[in-house]
């Protein structure tokens, strides 16, 4: 049943309900000197780390870090140096160019 399609009569007596099981509720609590079953449950304690725990996670961190590190020192890849090309082979590559752009305007066009 949907609370939407309840009457006026029939939303009052569902809080009237309500507030009977609390009132019963809070008497139940009373009568046995603490709260009741359907109570709200305490919040948990936020649980705290001590100085040592702490002290010995990040020692076994750094351990863990170091042995990592050690591993890699000799695996470092050697640096590839940058390849140069030739005064004579750049100068063959420009003449290349050139007989092509000389050919191209030749034909009377402006790009390729």
């Amino acid at each position: 049943m949907n609370i939407t399609s309840l009457t006026a009569q029939q939303l009052r007596k569902a809080a009237d309900l309500i507030e009977k099981i609390g009132s019963l509720e809070a008497q139940l609590a009373q009568f046995l000197g603490g709260s009741s079953a359907s109570s709200k449950a305490a919040p948990r304690k936020k649980s705290k780390m001590s100085a040592a725990g702490r002290a010995r996670i990040i020692a076994a961190q750094k351990a863990r870090w170091a042995k990592v590190k050690a591993g890699q020192k000799g695996a470092k890849p050697a640096k590839t140096k940058k390849r140069k090309m030739s005064a004579a082979a750049r100068s063959k590559i420009a003449a290349v160019a050139r007989a092509r752009w000389a050919k191209v305007k030749a034909s009377g066009k402006k790009a390729l």
